[in-house]
């Protein structure tokens, strides 16, 4: 089983991006399940999720060691590194994320200038998705394909396929990235 968690503040699309992993996952013929939290406030608190997949079962849905956790500010860091799986990765926003990252040696710490990217794609609105299109080449359990046609398919469904494109350069963009 996978576990991963994505944090951030309110706002960054923290909590889409657990959704789009998710279905995903749920896209490829895996089990899935998304568990949200929310901080005091919605936009500008702090938010996060938990994401499990496996092939068979999810036995329990909650926060216990992830393989992955996807920090996009320091408050995220800083309260997340220290639940990394050993041998996990930590995969941080590197343009909020200032804070020492080289906290752990049994961790892998990965960089990405996500809001540098999304900015240069013309919306600093895809950073959640530069940073899945990171983590699914990290992680590696789906190709880049099996990723890009579930994510699709989480927003068709929602009736959000009006930025499709966007979606697949941000993901892209994140992807070539690692």
């Amino acid at each position: 089983m996978k576990e991963v968690v994505f944090a951030g503040f309110g706002g960054q699309g923290v909590l889409t991006a657990g959704l789009v992993l998710a279905q995903i996952a749920l896209f490829n013929d895996k089990k899935a399940t998304w568990i949200p939290e929310y901080g005091a406030a919605m936009r500008g608190g702090t938010s996060n999720c938990t994401v499990k997949y496996d092939p068979e079962e999810v036995g329990s849905p909650g926060q216990e060691e992830p393989d992955l956790v996807m920090a996009l500010n320091n408050p995220s860091f800083t309260k997340f590194v220290n639940i990394v799986k050993p041998g996990g990765y930590m995969l941080v926003n590197s343009d909020l994320v200032t804070v020492d990252t080289d906290l752990r040696d049994d961790i892998t710490v990965l960089k990405i200038p996500g809001s540098t990217i999304s900015d240069g794609l013309g919306s600093s609105k895809a950073l959640n998705i530069v940073m899945v299109g990171a983590m699914i080449k990290a992680m590696g359990d789906f190709t880049k394909e099996e990723a890009i046609a579930g994510m699709n398919d989480m927003f068709a469904k929602k009736g959000k396929n009006d930025f499709e494109m966007q979606n697949v350069r941000a993901f892209e963009a994140g992807y070539e990235a690692v």
